[in-house]
């Protein structure tokens, strides 16, 4: 990505020759791989959740046998050996198609990555293939009942018997807990441990006996999330990631993977999302209402300085950059932005806010359903309060508060 500067008074946004060759390649097998019936207005939601489970599952399998999957992975992994700017440029192009949503995000974002870093040659072989082809779904069990923005509050404990934990705990608001093939899970193996010490991440199959799942309904009628029980569960001690007992460090290097990347992706839905809102205000009449234009400007502003921070972003990732405690500024940014777009669509739609049916010959079922869903993006990967935190005392410096 060619984002220097010359002196102070030019910036090159534009992507070199060959990212732009990426983009027509991809652009063409998008063209002729997602139908147009899948494009169409309520068509996902119009499926049974398992149905709609499983054509995303095969069609996300296909995109990676023809090698649009892990585009910046090393090719000896599966990947297509690309570079960041390609990553970004796949992000976007993915969102423009309204091609299907991964079903295997937590894994190929998460726990790939993380294993690629500091997985033993057994678990780079053993995880990292399968789940580029969806032949495992992966979910990640972080938050608990009594532990969820506090990490490192977590109970659930794994006790050493031989080779092999003996694991006991509970987890909540788990994705794809119900999907789920394996989950990536932090535990305490250390006795008496408190905080951040004595953690481990594990990794656990989701059909070993004792485990136990408890789907919950959303607002939106899905059931994407669970809870997970562990009872007795017996777990090898070699299906550990990164070291027993530095799970802390691990989860922290796992989780800097969704924060250290760039949103271009995001803010391409997020875009496409505002000028849908936009329509909804002009068909309801609402666009010659001053408060509403000034607050529809206002969120456009907030998504033009998310779309300039995530080619910051990839200009710092390009040039081989650590981002650090800084990669919380993405999460905070795309969140806060997220969540704010929708509460104007809520604006927008006044005390027709709650209605399920059509309004005004508007099907607005798909921007609904985003709108509940927004409501958890400030909480999950890192609540908003403790990426402020984050910020202001790793980024800005500041004391931390008493």
């Amino acid at each position: 990505m060619r984002l220097t500067t010359d002196g102070v008074d030019r910036v090159d946004l534009t992507y070199p020759p060959e990212a732009e060759e990426f983009r027509a390649e991809l652009r063409a097998w998008l063209a002729a791989s997602v139908p147009a019936a899948w494009t169409a207005p309520g068509f996902w939601g119009s499926l049974d959740e398992d149905a709609a489970f499983d054509l995303r599952r095969d069609w996300e399998r296909g995109k990676a046998l023809a090698g649009f999957g892990g585009i910046d992975w090393p090719v000896e992994y599966g990947g297509r050996g690309g570079t960041p700017a390609m990553a970004a440029i796949a992000d976007e192009e993915l969102v423009r198609a309204r091609a299907p949503r991964s079903v295997n995000t937590l894994g190929l974002t998460f726990l790939a990555p993380t294993v690629m870093a500091v997985g033993t040659s057994a678990q780079k072989t053993e995880i990292i293939g399968p789940m580029l082809r969806n032949e495992v779904i992966w979910c990640q069990g972080f938050s608990e009942p009594d532990a969820g923005s506090d990490l490192a509050a977590l109970r659930t404990h794994g006790e050493r018997d031989g080779d092999v934990f003996v694991v006991n705990g509970q987890k909540v608001w788990t994705t794809f807990a119900g999907r789920g093939d394996r989950i990536f899970t932090l535990v305490r193996t250390e006795p008496g441990s408190s905080r951040h010490r004595g953690l481990s991440l594990l990794l656990v199959d989701m059909r070993a006996p004792g485990v136990e799942v408890r789907p919950i309904r959303q607002l939106s009628g899905v059931s994407e999330f669970g809870e997970v029980f562990f009872t007795d569960v017996r777990v090898p001690a070699s299906a550990c990631v990164g070291g027993l007992g530095n799970g802390w460090a691990t989860a922290m290097l796992l989780l800097s993977f969704e924060r250290g990347g760039s949103a271009l992706g995001q803010y391409t839905a997020f875009r496409r999302a505002y000028d849908q809102i936009v329509d909804v205000a002009r068909a309801l009449g609402r666009d010659g209402d001053p408060v509403l234009r000034d607050r529809l400007a206002a969120r456009l502003v907030e998504l033009e300085c998310l779309r300039y921070h995530a080619l910051h972003v990839l200009t710092e990732v390009e040039r081989g950059g650590d981002l650090g405690a800084a990669s919380s500024v993405t999460k905070l940014q795309w969140s806060q932005a997220y969540q704010g777009l929708f509460e104007t669509f809520d604006e927008v739609l006044g005390a027709d806010v709650a209605l399920t049916r059509p309004l005004a010959d508007l099907d607005l079922t798909d921007l609904r359903r985003e709108s509940f869903w927004t409501r958890s993006v400030t909480i999950w990967g890192g609540s908003s309060q403790v990426q402020r935190s984050i910020v202001a005392e790793r980024v800005l410096g500041l004391p931390r508060g008493s």
